[in-house]
């Protein structure tokens, strides 16, 4: 499945690495694009696009080789 998602930068640095928040999460599936940002926690500070793609594996059932994320 195929994810486009709006990064919203961290004001500031975390102890945690934490690098970004989504502001917003679209899903597509080449004919049509739903916006989808309230089925996944925004406040959650992810540290890598590659956290975010586990993350929406894990949330949607799906196998991680089958997700794919651009940024918006």
């Amino acid at each position: 499945m195929n994810f486009k998602f709006s990064p919203k930068r961290a004001r500031t640095a975390h102890a945690d690495g934490a690098a970004f928040r989504i502001s917003r999460l679209w899903a597509h599936d080449g004919a049509a694009e739903n916006e989808i940002s309230h089925l996944v926690d925004r406040t959650y500070p992810y540290r890598s696009a590659r956290e975010l793609r586990w993350h929406l594996a894990e949330r949607f059932g799906l196998p991680v080789e089958s997700v794919r994320l651009s940024r918006a």
